[in-house]
């Protein structure tokens, strides 16, 4: 396959910049881990709390930079013509550039005091969490998503030639600016603040980066396996509408404890266990597109990454935000490793891995490799998601343990009773942290070296030949992934009863942890395990082409080969 249009070479910039800011935040992350176990560890030059910050701002700024390349690839192939305004395009990548050094170095302005303050704004730094961007780079930041809105709009058809595709990306692109814009206000009182903080967070993560999730899945399933675009557009337009119609009152659930009315309870506990719906159903529906028409998978990494996508979204951000989106249970989670664990499934899960997915399905054709080796990238791929399943299993366990011991028994924080109780965990979590970063490490150095690396010339000569064509093994039927979703279902009803436990006098007055230990123990592992397998299983769903077997004259084998299928 070859690129039809030349302005979609602007987007594999944007995919190696992903995995620059990818690499370094997993560094970050490491760092963390280190200094969860001992606290020392870079004291006084890299504080806990700049870390985090760095942190949480490179895994923003990566996922957004994936999202601006799955976007430009795919804009030319939607509107049938070149991209409009190709420089607009080349100064947001410069401009991506500058928000992330201007973003580090203001971290250490953040920890010494300085905001920056001038008519009553922060100009360099904020300090708000996801938030930290001061209104210099803040203001730099509405421009981008202004372009991006600019050049795609433009770009599309007139809208009454648009599909659901068109009106997701569309959509999803202009909310970008208009929901950024509440971030762009102080407010002195600190529940309004969290009011305009959470527009912000909530309405760009569980509302507009979902729908240009939910376009981007659908169109890549088109582009890979030749899915029913009609179809695939009764999927997006329902996601989106399921989105958007829990989306935007399920936001409550940040108001829970903010010093808002008491009503946000209700409300907010009501309509965010709607949120999993639009998971659901986009679950089901993009996994039967996938097998519809027994397409032959010709790039493995690519369909692994968009399957972990799909499968973690559900797990991540469906189920195990369900867990936690009750006022009964979020009073206990709120704030504990447990909410950790669920976010970095949902954030890397979800938006994550469909960057990488967009990456391994563009950068082949971008660079004319449509035989390139899949290994690294199969690899990569089970390293990074063992490694954050590990690491959601340490948060999960160790946030459990961590509710009862400082909100049930209210040992001191500061004086180390909590960080012995969570020792265990603490230790696990760099551990799957590395199986986590050697992954991150493999498809860096993957999608970087593709199409430079040297090859052999016998296997050179062995890809000129056409190669049989791999097909599905027997798919899931709907009743078979049907039993996988109730599985997931299962494990995280127990979850969630687990949490709700803590209400129990028996625990939360006699202290008994039994219980909700008992209860995380079979929810959480179960519920990781069925994931697991679940992938695993779709993964190996179809057989490859017996590999060609290298002998002592395997050039003159390799040309006999070549020759044969000529003649």
């Amino acid at each position: 396959m070859q690129i039809e249009y030349q302005t979609q070479r602007l987007s594999l910039r944007f995919f190696m910049l992903m995995l620059v800011l990818f690499v370094v935040q997993v560094i970050y992350g490491m760092i963390l881990a280190a200094q969860q176990v001992d606290p020392t560890i870079l004291q006084g030059w890299l504080n806990f709390n700049v870390a985090r910050a760095e942190h949480l701002n490179l895994g923003i700024m990566w996922i957004v930079c994936g999202f601006i390349g799955a976007i430009l690839f795919v804009a030319p192939l939607l509107a049938k013509r070149e991209m409009v305004a190709p420089w607009l395009i080349k100064f947001l990548f410069y401009a991506v550039i500058g928000i992330v050094i201007w973003n580090f170095f203001t971290q250490f302005l953040a920890e010494r005091g300085i905001a920056g303050w001038w008519l009553g704004q922060p100009w360099l730094q904020q300090g708000l969490e996801y938030l930290e961007a001061g209104r210099i780079a803040g203001l730099l930041i509405l421009v981008g998503f202004v372009i991006l809105a600019f050049v795609v709009l433009r770009t599309f058809p007139r809208v009454r030639e648009w599909n659901e595709v068109h009106w997701g990306l569309g959509m999803g692109v202009g909310a970008l600016a208009v929901v950024w814009v509440f971030g762009l206000f102080y407010v002195a009182r600190l529940d309004l603040q969290e009011y305009f903080r959470w527009f912000v967070v909530h309405y760009w993560v569980e509302g507009v980066w979902e729908v240009i999730h939910i376009s981007l899945v659908g169109y890549f399933l088109v582009l890979m396996f030749k899915a029913d675009v009609k179809s695939v557009g009764f999927a997006v337009f329902w996601g989106i509408a399921l989105v958007w119609l829990s989306g935007l009152i399920g936001n409550a659930h940040h108001y829970f404890w903010i010093g808002t009315p008491e009503f946000w309870q209700f409300w907010g506990s009501l309509f965010s266990a709607l949120e999993p719906l639009p998971l659901v159903f986009c679950f089901w529906h993009i996994y039967l597109d996938a097998h519809t028409n027994k397409r032959p998978l010709e790039n493995a990494p690519a369909f692994y990454f968009l399957l972990g996508s799909t499968v973690l979204e559900l797990v991540g951000a469906g189920i195990l935000g369900f867990v936690m989106t009750f006022a009964l249970t979020n009073v206990w989670s709120h704030g504990t490793w447990v909410t950790a664990g669920h976010a970095h499934l949902a954030l890397f899960g979800t938006f994550g891995m469909l960057g990488i997915a967009a990456a391994y399905y563009a950068t082949p054709i971008l660079r004319k490799v449509p035989n390139f080796d899949p290994r690294l990238g199969k690899l990569g791929f089970w390293l990074v998601f063992t490694g954050v399943l590990g690491m959601a299993f340490a948060f999960a366990i160790g946030g459990t343990v961590q509710v009862y011991v400082y909100r049930i028994l209210g040992l001191d924080w500061f004086g180390g009773d909590v960080n012995r109780a969570m020792g265990t965990y603490k230790v696990m979590l760099p551990l799957f942290g590395l199986v986590l970063s050697t992954g991150a490490g493999v498809l860096a150095y993957d999608l970087f070296t593709l199409g430079r690396r040297v090859r052999p010339q016998a296997v050179v000569d062995a890809d000129a030949a056409p190669r049989p064509a791999t097909g599905w093994r027997r798919p899931l039927t709907g009743f078979e992934a049907g039993i996988w979703l109730l599985l997931m279902w299962l494990f995280g009803t127990i979850i969630t009863l687990g949490l709700l436990s803590f209400n129990l006098p028996h625990v939360r007055v006699a202290g008994d942890p039994t219980l909700p230990y008992m209860l995380a123990g079979v929810g959480y592992p179960g519920l990781l395990l069925v994931t697991l397998l679940f992938v695993g299983a779709s993964s190996r769903r179809w057989k490859h082409a017996p590999a060609h077997r290298r002998c002592r004259h395997c050039c003159a084998c390799c040309r006999r080969r070549v020759e044969s299928v000529a003649r």
